[in-house]
């Protein structure tokens, strides 16, 4: 029985804590925040205690591992403490603010031997599974081109929340939703080797982080990649593609306000009539269970999670060189950036 801690009463605390509750190999004991009416809150409804010091929770003894969902400012204290005091932890996206501290939580987890896994639930997506599936048996061929739409309807008040405080997040819309993006990329076509970046305040001008971001990547194999994360489409959407020499593969939507599901396939054939195979994945999102059970088996089988701290440290390094070349307006190295 994994006896488990969460601490942040927010969304992801939300969206995590019926997972844990649910899996009949799990006890969730203690939800943890400063705002500690709704921790008690969540509490309640998890069966559960509440507590307002994640420092005191983090060494109990009835606390085998602990999720991380506050915003980024505290991900590496509370991590680092975590792990220190024996506790395998899942630590939400982006791990945290600056490679420095992302680089500490990779060695603390590694000199303890704790699993740290890094909150990419996207990996988890069925979709996305079975598109990474068809690159693995080889029916893509070598990846030649990523491209990736995704963004949310802002909504109003949106720059009073803690993601558009530069105190407490990592950065603004492009690393909030963009992280994921480029560790798609990264686990599909490789290692990034160059950006190139604009970013900026196109709409929600009462906040100082970025709205809108668009990038353009080159990968170490020779591939090239494309992002746009926005908070200004005023709807859902999600599209990730990869083509590759032989076929290609799309998958729209995640489920929920993003769409049904969907994972399209093609192959290239010059001379055969166009056609392209279709799979729909109906109900709802899956990635919080998957992404849950890939944690506990990372941790029954002492083996390295999918999505785990490292690579949570390199999307945060090609983060922060986009940014970076935002800056320089220049091309950048991604390994120049440390």
């Amino acid at each position: 029985m994994l006896r488990v801690a969460i601490i942040g009463s927010g969304l992801q605390c939300r969206r995590r804590a019926p997972v844990v509750k649910d899996d009949p190999g799990a006890e969730l004991k203690v939800i943890a925040s400063l705002h500690l009416d709704h921790a008690r809150k969540m509490a309640q409804a998890m069966g559960c205690e509440a507590s307002d010091r994640w420092e005191s929770v983090v060494f109990r003894d009835d606390v085998d591992a602990v999720l991380v969902c506050t915003p980024p400012h505290v991900h590496a204290d509370i991590s680092v403490a975590a792990m220190k005091a024996g506790k395998h932890v899942l630590c939400e996206k982006p791990l945290t603010r600056t490679l420095a501290e992302a680089e500490t939580m990779v060695r603390v987890a590694r000199e303890t031997g704790r699993v740290l896994k890094c909150g990419f639930n996207h990996r988890h997506h069925p979709a996305i599974w079975d598109a990474k599936r068809l690159l693995d048996e080889g029916r893509l061929g070598k990846p030649l081109i990523g491209r990736c739409r995704y963004g949310i309807c802002g909504r109003p008040g949106y720059e009073k929340e803690w993601r558009a405080d530069p105190k407490q997040a990592a950065g603004g819309q492009f690393i909030e939703q963009g992280t994921h993006a480029m560790d798609l990329f990264r686990w599909f076509m490789g290692e990034f080797r160059d950006v190139a970046c604009m970013t900026g305040v196109q709409y929600f001008k009462e906040q100082t982080l970025d709205d809108n971001g668009m990038a353009v990547f080159r990968m170490e194999g020779g591939a090239t990649a494309s992002l746009h994360a926005s908070l200004t489409q005023w709807k859902n959407l999600f599209s990730f593609e990869l083509f590759g020499e032989d076929a290609y593969v799309i998958v729209e939507g995640l489920g929920s306000s993003y769409g049904t599901e969907r994972l399209v396939f093609g192959k290239r054939d010059f001379d055969a009539p166009f056609a392209e195979t279709v799979t729909e994945y109906r109900g709802g999102d899956r990635s919080w269970n998957a992404e849950w059970k890939e944690f506990m088996g990372a941790i029954r089988d002492k083996r390295e999670p999918i999505g785990n701290g490292r690579d949570g440290l390199e999307a945060m390094r090609v983060a922060l060189a986009a940014y970076e070349s935002e800056r320089t307006g220049r091309i950048l190295k991604v390994r120049d950036i440390a």
